[in-house]
């Protein structure tokens, strides 16, 4: 895709008179070659197999560590007991991303949205609102179209990779493209959309990658939890019409230089944060000799 900068897809968006999705859409279909079916496609597959990656969820099986495994079913029996401070549509997205969490850490099927990692932020969010909310797979796929195109303008501006620029950019990147695709599929405006971009990304600057013995287990799984629900709750407020003091593209420019500044040991090296405490540092001895 083309576009480099949030700023420019809203502009085009008010040039042509058209939506985010329409945007992107033009020119997904201009870069692959494909028409807006056959991309649709593509996408609708993508989709699928998030779904399907949800209903063929193990509560049984266990990482390789022992660390993961089983907390999916914890959360939906909490959610089914009542009396919880959340409502169903949160504590499904809960669920739903400790579910696809532990399904990546145990080698199953997921979609890496936009990486592994962060697997469970996007697919936990669109399954509740699928649950919940009632909206068709077409809907959701259009809107995944939008969460694609802001991915890559960051992917574009700054990183997506836990290795180059800390969980902020992995986790972080997740959680503001399904924001922004929250906000579309309210048939939200484009500045709404870049706002909800905009606040997922403050509220996660500066998260460090730190997984424990190297593995995508801890603090990745839950950190999928708390990245969903930041993207849901900045996408209400930027449906509320609450702005973003600082403008998007300066939001993941801001991102950029944090993950450039940041020690190289809180870049998925194992070497600090979590992965350097003593029962971090445990597990990887115990992990070494098995």
């Amino acid at each position: 895709m083309a576009y480099n900068s949030i700023s420019e897809i809203i502009e085009i968006c008010k040039e042509d008179g058209i939506s985010f999705y329409e945007a992107v859409m033009r020119d997904t279909c201009k870069d692959t070659g494909h028409s807006e079916e056959e991309n649709m496609t593509r996408m609708s597959e993508m989709w699928r197999v998030m779904c399907e990656a949800s209903v063929g969820y193990d509560a049984d099986l266990k990482s390789r560590s022992g660390l993961v495994g089983g907390s999916g079913r914890q959360m939906e029996a909490y959610m089914k007991s009542g009396g919880s401070y959340c409502g169903e549509f949160i504590l499904t997205v809960m669920a739903e991303a400790l579910k696809m969490g532990e399904s990546n850490a145990c080698m199953k099927r997921i979609v890496a949205a936009p990486t592994a990692g962060s697997c469970g932020v996007m697919p936990s969010v669109y399954i509740a609102v699928k649950k919940n909310h009632g909206f068709s797979d077409e809907a959701i796929v259009k809107s995944m179209f939008v969460a694609a195109g802001v991915g890559q303008v960051i992917a574009a501006r700054a990183f997506i990779a836990g290795a180059t620029g800390g969980c902020q950019a992995e986790i972080g990147t997740a959680a503001a493209m399904t924001a922004a695709g929250l906000v579309a599929l309210k048939d939200g405006t484009p500045e709404q959309i870049a706002n909800a971009v905009a606040m997922t990304l403050k509220g996660m600057l500066g998260l460090v990658c730190d997984p424990v013995a190297g593995l995508v287990e801890v603090p990745c799984v839950k950190r999928n939890v708390t990245g969903a629900a930041n993207a849901v709750v900045c996408a209400e407020m930027a449906l509320a019409g609450i702005d973003s003091a600082i403008p998007v593209d300066q939001v993941i420019d801001a991102m950029r230089e944090v993950g450039d500044n940041m020690p190289s040991i809180y870049k998925e090296t194992a070497c600090g944060g979590c992965a350097n405490t003593p029962r971090g540092l445990e597990v990887a001895r115990m992990l070494e000799k098995s």
